[in-house]
């Protein structure tokens, strides 16, 4: 009989323990073209960043940041906004010239270019600088 009840019990939980989502990859900068539509983690260094001339309601003006390879032909980029009052300022601050990783959906901008748009700053981490 206890052996039925656990059987009946564990069967239940079943569900819940296959509905949890696995981690998503990390991949390279170069290789997001490969990946748009999916959830990914993005690593590289920020090395250039563009302050966008209009700013978008309730969040300000939007800032671009390409990893590993700049204009003209960037690989990869991702866009965060400024914390208020700081603004662009203080997020380019926070990334220009460091090492991050980017979590989010991999878009495909008009250009051509793979993204990710980082409306909350907890998708983009900063990484140490490797020894």
């Amino acid at each position: 009989m206890k052996t039925l009840i656990v059987t009946i019990f564990m069967t239940g939980l079943l569900p819940f323990a296959l509905a949890q989502s696995a981690a998503p990859p990390k991949i390279s900068p170069a290789d997001a073209k490969n990946h748009v539509g999916e959830m990914a983690v993005v690593c590289g260094k920020v090395v250039d960043n563009k302050v966008a001339k209009y700013g978008i309601a309730g969040h300000g003006k939007p800032v671009s940041f390409d990893l590993d390879q700049a204009e003209p032909s960037p690989v990869f980029y991702f866009v965060a906004f400024g914390e208020k009052p700081g603004g662009p300022q203080e997020v380019i601050s926070a990334y220009q010239g460091k090492r991050v990783c980017v979590t989010g959906k991999i878009n495909e901008a008009a250009t051509g270019g793979p993204f990710i748009m980082a409306a909350d700053r907890s998708q983009v981490q900063a990484q140490p600088e490797p020894k």
